[in-house]
């Protein structure tokens, strides 16, 4: 029998022989996808109810979500559970609990990222209810752990600066000051600015603390009010009935007054529907914000424009940030495409590429959130001179993150492709 070689120089056919067989990207691989997400969810809203109540959102009111049989006739929740968290929202937070909420988080945001690239698919008005409440939910978990990390970060950045030794609020920043510490170097003699900075940099992270903690004592609070809301039973009962019975389209075209026959579940047969075409609109979509972006500015070592509204009283987002986090959501929508398409090969499919500009793109986000941060400080009225100098220079420390972050991007945007082995 003979036997056809592919041909070397054929760039296709070595991708096609590297890749293995083509993976099935039908309704059923997204129907797939859907539920082992769905059943993440459920299983990380068992880990809050057998971790307790964390800091970062874990409490007690969620054990009827363990399992997909709960959730068949009565939905019932602990509101027991709820209330007690909230009695104890100063709790100090366990890992397991930030464990939860992480995998809580990562589930919703793939759930909703995948109701939006393959809406076409699916029952367009249950897409449409579920997917911004999905996304109200990942939000809402986000904010504690968000302004945790801020002040964190903000307080290194002044550690670094200052040369200084320890801070009132030092104890926050917790298991990264050593790291820091040991970049600082001790053999260089202080610039004549730095003695002012260091005045003013103990009252600055001081400040600093204040702010962070009473947002993310306000975001816990919150967070705990979500979880135990009626707003959140039902995205969880919704949770709950998408693990067993996924709303599809059906393929024929769907007629005026015929809804109840214009969807069918994953437990009849439905027609198969190729993906790619909606994952490549997604990938275009990402395509052509990045192709807006300037990157040849965030090619330059000092992106001189970024500063002009740093003293703007204003405390609106920076102006060249927005389309930078449009990408990074985009990037996240592609990513989330390519890993239903994958099937279950999703975890050893990564691109190097798409990886590494990912994590620029959310130091990114998080160097423009602090540079903000500090900015907000500075505007706190009587403060000494020393604390908004402080703070001036945190945040323009800060905004030059933001530009290596841009450059790192573009750097590892124009690189070629590369698959994890």
């Amino acid at each position: 029998m003979a036997q056809r070689h592919l041909d070397p120089t054929d760039p296709t056919a070595t991708a096609t022989a590297a890749a293995g067989p083509p993976v099935p990207a039908d309704a059923e691989a997204l129907a797939g996808y859907l539920r082992a997400q769905a059943t993440e969810f459920l299983r990380a809203l068992r880990l809050h109810r057998e971790s307790g109540t964390g800091a970062h959102g874990g409490n007690g009111s969620h054990g009827s979500h363990g399992s997909h049989g709960s959730h068949g006739g009565n939905g019932s929740h602990d509101a027991h559970g709820s209330r007690g968290a909230r009695r104890s929202d100063r709790a100090t937070p366990a890992a397991p609990p930030v464990d939860a909420a992480r995998a809580l988080r990562r589930a919703a945001r793939r759930l909703s990222g995948t109701l939006h690239t393959f809406q076409p698919l699916l029952d367009g008005d249950w897409a449409e209810s579920m997917r911004p409440e999905l996304a109200w939910l990942s939000g809402t978990l986000a904010m504690e752990h968000a302004y945790a990390s801020r002040l964190e970060r903000l307080l290194q950045a002044l550690h670094r600066l200052s040369g200084s030794s320890a801070f009132p609020a030092q104890q926050t920043a917790g298991r990264a000051t050593a790291a820091v510490s040991a970049t600082v170097p001790a053999a260089h003699p202080a610039p004549p600015e730095r003695g002012s900075l260091t005045v003013g940099a103990a009252k600055a992270g001081a400040l600093l603390d204040r702010q962070l903690t009473l947002a993310r004592t306000r975001a816990h609070s919150t967070a705990l009010q979500a979880l135990g809301s009626s707003r959140f039973h039902a995205v969880a009962d919704k949770v709950a009935l998408l693990a067993s019975e996924v709303p599809l389209r059906t393929t024929g075209p769907a007629t005026s007054g015929t809804t109840a026959t214009t969807t069918t579940t994953t437990t009849n047969a439905a027609s198969p529907t190729d993906l790619r075409p909606l994952a490549a609109a997604a990938e275009n979509r990402l395509t052509d914000a990045v192709a807006a972006l300037p990157l040849v500015t965030a090619g330059s070592p000092y992106n001189a424009e970024a500063l002009i509204h740093g003293l703007s009283p204003d405390p609106v987002a920076h102006p060249q940030d927005a389309p930078w986090h449009q990408v990074r959501l985009l990037l996240r929508l592609h990513r989330y495409a390519l890993e239903v398409l994958a099937g279950e090969e999703a975890e050893d499919s990564g691109d190097v590429r798409l990886l590494a500009a990912g994590e620029a793109l959310n130091r990114h986000r998080d160097a423009a959130e602090a540079a903000a941060a500090a900015a907000q400080a500075a505007r706190t009225p009587r403060i000494a001179p020393a604390t908004a100098y402080a703070l001036g220079v945190l945040h323009a420390d800060q905004r030059h993150e933001v530009e290596a972050a841009r450059y790192a991007f573009q750097h590892s945007w124009r690189k070629e492709p590369i698959r994890l082995p």
